[in-house]
């Protein structure tokens, strides 16, 4: 079976890209284009088709929930609920990232339970067996490892975080620097570090490459390129770990794609404002526009229960400069396993984000609603607002709460209600679009 990107070189349109270009409202031709130069990726599986979500150029940028078990809270219903929940918040795609009990289990009772893709990180499931099959998830063999990414990939995961762009070069330029303020903060990042001082080898993802896309590859599965030395901190941001990871990222991804593999390239996940929009167009220079997925990114980290919110600052930032794919962040971020309420806030603040950003990065198509949901409030059209609203349930509560005497009027202002004023001030100047 052929992957989308061999499909489109071919020349084909398939069903997905169809069902993508009369979504995003874009040309089926230029989609496939887009899809065929590696600057579009569509989360898939030959096993499984899940809802068709282009991610790349041209495109307003998606949001992905993570969700997942851990070593002290195993909740099969609990999951299952918090991907529902993602899935009805608006995400555009779901990562199971389980640590504790019966992984297999619960990632195919995920995915079973929603039509978005799903992806996850292998090297969580091969740290975990390996630790309990030898007591010492260094003892994890590549045999293993690659059995558990193509057990992973029949089971339908749409797209797998691999983390590739760790190598005995990067580990020198962590040494060399000094080590970090925020240290390391990838679960599979630290985990495959330790496997390879621990073994005094290299990365087996990075040095048999080849392999891990050619399981990818069978099964139209995106490759995203995971990125194990990432910032943890903003004051490690940029740093000569993080950049020379992403340095091979860019690299692994140009090679993947010739192999005829949909590659994604994933991004840190604490940067300060005034590096945004550098790490982006580097690297969309270093990877030729490979989609980028931004992991947030986190804008300070003095924010503890409100990095939904320091994420959404950057996730605007982000969009408006040209990442393709977000991926929220919860209020229990760095305190606690989200729960389903978290869920729901992490994926509204970054869908809301990830709005405000595509209405600069495509400035020509994204602000009509604005200005339709600007006349609805002059005219206090309150069914209007909700209709053009991104969440209608939420705004249609907090005002129902809070009844004014006067229905045309909110309980902000009430009597003093401006727009009414205005509006009997200025009754006879409407005109045109602005009726």
């Amino acid at each position: 079976m052929k992957t989308q990107i061999e499909l489109a070189r071919e020349g084909v349109v398939t069903p997905q890209m169809t069902a993508i270009a009369a979504e995003e409202r874009v040309d089926a031709e230029t989609l496939r284009a887009s899809v065929a130069a590696g600057l579009v990726v569509i989360p898939g599986n030959s096993v499984r088709n899940p809802r068709a979500v282009g991610i790349g150029a041209g495109l307003r940028t998606k949001v992905n929930a993570s969700i997942g078990t851990s070593s002290d809270i195993v909740d099969y219903d609990g999951e299952i609920a918090k991907a529902l929940a993602a899935a009805e918040s608006g995400a555009d795609t779901l990562m199971e990232l389980s640590v504790g009990g019966d992984l297999d289990r619960v990632r195919r009772e995920v995915i079973a339970a929603v039509d978005l893709p799903v992806g996850n990180v292998p090297l969580y499931q091969a740290f975990c067996e390996a630790s309990r099959k030898y007591g010492d998830p260094n003892k994890l063999d590549e045999d293993m490892l690659f059995e558990i990414i193509e057990r992973q990939c029949a089971d339908g995961m749409a797209f797998m975080a691999v983390h590739c762009g760790i190598n005995l070069y990067t580990i020198e330029r962590l040494k060399k620097q000094g080590y970090r303020y925020g240290g390391l903060v990838s679960k599979g990042g630290v985990s495959m570090v330790a496997w390879m001082m621990a073994n005094g080898r290299e990365n087996p993802l990075y040095e048999h490459f080849d392999r891990v896309v050619a399981i990818l590859k069978k099964y139209d599965v995106v490759l995203s390129l995971g990125n194990g030395l990432r910032a943890g901190a903003i004051h490690d941001s940029s740093d000569r770990a993080m950049v020379q990871e992403l340095l091979i990222n860019c690299e692994l991804a140009e090679i993947g794609r010739e192999m005829g593999c949909q590659m994604l390239v994933e991004g840190p996940g604490h940067v300060p404002l005034d590096e945004i929009e550098a790490n982006i167009k580097l690297q969309k220079r270093m990877s030729g526009g490979a989609p980028y997925y931004m992991l947030g990114p986190i804008t300070t980290d003095v924010a503890p229960g409100f990095d939904h919110i320091t994420a959404a600052i950057g996730a605007a930032q982000s969009s408006r400069y040209g990442a393709d794919l977000i991926c929220y962040i919860t209020p229990a971020e760095h305190l606690a396993l989200p729960n389903e309420e978290d869920v729901r806030m992490g994926v509204k603040a970054a869908k809301i984000a990830a709005y405000i950003g595509d209405m600069n990065k495509y400035p020509e198509r994204g602000r009509e609603r604005d200005k339709e949901m600007s006349k609805a409030r002059r005219d206090r059209d309150w069914e209007r607002q909700f209709e053009l609203a991104l969440y209608p349930e939420d705004a249609r509560a907090i005002r129902a709460s809070r009844t004014p005497e006067d229905e045309a009027t909110c309980t902000m202002c009430g009597d003093f209600c401006a727009s009414r004023g205005a509006g009997k001030l200025f009754a006879g100047d409407l005109r045109g679009d602005k009726i």
